[in-house]
């Protein structure tokens, strides 16, 4: 079961990419075969100015990563390292039992962006 918040996020979700004029790009999973989460992301100097994704049509991948790009959307890049899968988890209040593993692979992306 989602909680009203991650339902927000499901009915509405922000910063679907890609993102036109991105300069770092992460991706964790294979798009195409299987779960994924593609992440572009707009970074001026030390900040994350925009953050865009996509994903399958999976509830929990699709408000794993919207919750995510609006967390990381205006801070600090070495901010934007510390946020977890976990932290992801609690934020959403928790995802359905066998799901979590969506908000791991948002960070893997975000990660794999960060470091491209």
């Amino acid at each position: 079961m989602l909680s009203s918040f991650a339902i927000d996020h499901l009915q509405r979700p922000r910063h679907r990419g890609p993102l036109e004029g991105a300069n770092r790009y992460g991706v964790e999973g294979v798009p195409g075969d299987g779960p994924y989460v593609q992440l572009w992301l707009i970074v001026d100097g030390d900040v994350i100015k925009q953050a865009a994704f996509k994903t399958p049509g999976c509830p929990s991948s699709t408000v794993s990563a919207s919750v995510m790009c609006q967390l990381i959307t205006g801070r600090e890049v070495e901010k934007a390292r510390l946020l977890t899968g976990d932290d992801l988890l609690v934020i959403l209040g928790g995802l359905p039992e066998g799901k979590e593993d969506h908000a791991f692979r948002c960070i893997e992306a975000l990660n794999a962006a960060l470091e491209s």
